[in-house]
C-alpha cells in the first residue's frame, strides 16, 4: 500500500475512547472517501498490520470484517485483501448535522447462516401444500390472469388479510383499507410519500431497527431517538424531546430489538399524544404472532378509535422472506388519500404469489401454520437458550422475553458487542450487536441471535462452543 494511503491507517490514538478496530475502520473508510485508497489497492494483511501497530491480530480482523460486511474491501485469497472494485468515494455531508447518522445495515445473505435474524424455520414450511396451491393456480390460469396486476393488491388477498387481522390481531378493517406492498421498505416509503414531508420530525425507538432509520433518513425526515425501557418506548420522553413530531414508528408487540412489549399505559399515552397532536403512529408488527407466555397481545391498532394508527404487517416472518409480500392497513378516512398516492408510487405486485397466499389463508393453512410455528419456536427457543447458556453462562446471560424470533445475549465483563459481532460474522455466525441498533451512545450492549433454525440443544451447544472460542 502506498505510503500516502497508509498514513491514516498507521495513526492510532491510544488515549481515544474509540476502540482500536473502529479507529482502523474509520481510517480506511476515510482514505477511500478522500481517494487516497482506490479500487483494487491492496491492504496489509491482518498479521502485518497488527505487527506494525502493535495490536492483536483479532483487532485488525474485526476491523476488516466490518469493512468487508459494508462492501468497502474484498478478500481475494492469496492475492490479499483489496479495496472493492465497485466502491465509490462518499464525501461526508456536513450541512445537515441534525439528521440522525445511519450505520450500514444488512439482514440478508445468499445462504442461510447460523443465528441469522429475520428468517423463519425454513425446514418447517409446508412446501407440499404451497406447491399444490401453486400448481392449481397455474392449471386454472386464464388470459385475464396475465394482465397488469391490481394496483393496490389482489382483492381476494386484501379481504383475506382483513378477515385474519380481525380474528387474530383484534383489528376491525375492510379489504379496501389493506394495501399490498413488496416489503417493509416499500410500506414505510409509501407512508412517508403519502403523509409526511421533508424535515418533519419522527419518533424512532432507541435502540431500534436500523433499516427504519435508514429509510427515514433517505426521506429527509428528522429522527428523534426516544429511549426504550422494560415497558417499551418512553412516551413522556418523546413528548419532552419533540411534542410536535408528525409521526412515531414503534414495534409494540415485541420491541425491535429488545423484545419487550409496550405496556397498556404506554399504549394509551401514545394514542392520546397522536390524537391531540394529529400525528401518526406507524405500528410495525413484524412478528406479533409469536408469543410464548400467553396468547398474542392485540395490536395497538385495535385500540385506535381516532384513526391515527397505520398498521404494517409482513409475510416474510410467518411464511418466507423470498415471497416479498407485505401489507399496510390505513385508517378508513385515509383510504382515498393512499389510493391517490399509490397511483404514482406503487407498482402492482405480481398476482400469482398473491393468489397463492390468498388460497393459503382462505383454506385455513395459514392459521394452522402459525399455530404449528408458535409451538415449534417455543421449543427451539428453549433449546437455544439452554444450549447457549450451558456453554457461555460465565460470559453472558439471556434476557427473559415473552415472545419474538430472536434472543438477546447480554455480555459480561465489559465485552465489546460490536467487536465480537464483527468477529463472529467473519467466522460464519450471522449476529448483530445491539450497539449498532442505537442512534446515540447507549448503555445497551449485547448480541442479537435468531433461534428459529436451531433444531436441538446439541446444535445450540455446538454453536456456543464456537462463540466461546471467538470471545
Amino acid at each position: 500500500m502506498k505510503s500516502s494511503a497508509s498514513r491514516p491507517l498507521l495513526t492510532i490514538e491510544s488515549t481515544s475512547d474509540e476502540p482500536f478496530y473502529r479507529q482502523i475502520y474509520h481510517r480506511v473508510r476515510a482514505s477511500i472517501n478522500q481517494e487516497l485508497l482506490k479500487p483494487g489497492d491492496r491492504l496489509p494483511s491482518a498479521r502485518q498490520l497488527a505487527k506494525e501497530l502493535g495490536l492483536a491480530r483479532g483487532t485488525i480482523e474485526s476491523a476488516y470484517a466490518l469493512l468487508s460486511a459494508e462492501g468497502y474491501i474484498q478478500s481475494q485469497g492469496q492475492a490479499g485483501t483489496r479495496i472493492a472494485a465497485n466502491v465509490q468515494p462518499q464525501p461526508e455531508n456536513k450541512t445537515q448535522p441534525q439528521r440522525a447518522p445511519t450505520k450500514a445495515f444488512g439482514m440478508h445473505t445468499p445462504a442461510i447462516l447460523p443465528l441469522q435474524m429475520g428468517l423463519p424455520a425454513m425446514d418447517a414450511f409446508p412446501r407440499k401444500i404451497w406447491a399444490r396451491l401453486g400448481a392449481r393456480y397455474l392449471r386454472a390460469m386464464q388470459p385475464n390472469d396475465m394482465k397488469y396486476p391490481a394496483q393496490f393488491g389482489l382483492p381476494a388477498l386484501r379481504d383475506a388479510i382483513a378477515a385474519y387481522l380481525h380474528m387474530a390481531r383484534g383489528i376491525a378493517c375492510t379489504g379496501a383499507q389493506v394495501f399490498i406492498t413488496s416489503g417493509y421498505r416499500s410500506t414505510l416509503q409509501l407512508i412517508a410519500h403519502t403523509l409526511l414531508k421533508a424535515d418533519d420530525a419522527v419518533w424512532v425507538e432507541d435502540p431500534g431497527f436500523p433499516l427504519t432509520r435508514q429509510l427515514l433518513n433517505n426521506a429527509q425526515l428528522i429522527q428523534v431517538a426516544v429511549p426504550v425501557d422494560a415497558e417499551g418506548i418512553q412516551v413522556h420522553s418523546g413528548i419532552t424531546l419533540a411534542k410536535n413530531a408528525r409521526a412515531a414508528v414503534v414495534t409494540p408487540a415485541h420491541q425491535s430489538p429488545l423484545c419487550v412489549s409496550l405496556s397498556l399505559s404506554r399504549r394509551l399515552a401514545l394514542l392520546e399524544w397522536a390524537t391531540q397532536q394529529k400525528s401518526w403512529i406507524i405500528e410495525d408488527d413484524y412478528d406479533g404472532e409469536y408469543r410464548y407466555v400467553s396468547r398474542p397481545l392485540p395490536a395497538l391498532k385495535s385500540l385506535d378509535t381516532a384513526g391515527r394508527v397505520l398498521y404494517c404487517g409482513t409475510f416474510s416472518k410467518v411464511l418466507f422472506p423470498g415471497i416479498r409480500l407485505a401489507y399496510l392497513v390505513v385508517p378508513e378516512n385515509e383510504v382515498q388519500r393512499f389510493e391517490q398516492a399509490s397511483l404514482g408510487f406503487l407498482e402492482g405486485m405480481g398476482e400469482m404469489n398473491q393468489a397463492i397466499v390468498s388460497a393459503f389463508m382462505q383454506e385455513g393453512h395459514f392459521s394452522r401454520h402459525i399455530h404449528r410455528m408458535r409451538k415449534l419456536y417455543a421449543e427451539r427457543r428453549e433449546h437455544a437458550a439452554a444450549g447457549l447458556n450451558k456453554i457461555l453462562s460465565q460470559h453472558l446471560h439471556i434476557d427473559p422475553q415473552p415472545g419474538g424470533m430472536h434472543l438477546v445475549l447480554r455480555l459480561h465483563n465489559g465485552l465489546n458487542d460490536v467487536e465480537i459481532a464483527a468477529r463472529m460474522r467473519a467466522n460464519g455466525l450471522y449476529v448483530h450487536a445491539i450497539s449498532n441498533w442505537s442512534s446515540h451512545a447507549s448503555t445497551e450492549r449485547g448480541l442479537l441471535v435468531s433461534f428459529t433454525n436451531i433444531e436441538s440443544q446439541a446444535q445450540a451447544e455446538k454453536i456456543g462452543q464456537k462463540i466461546l472460542g471467538l470471545l
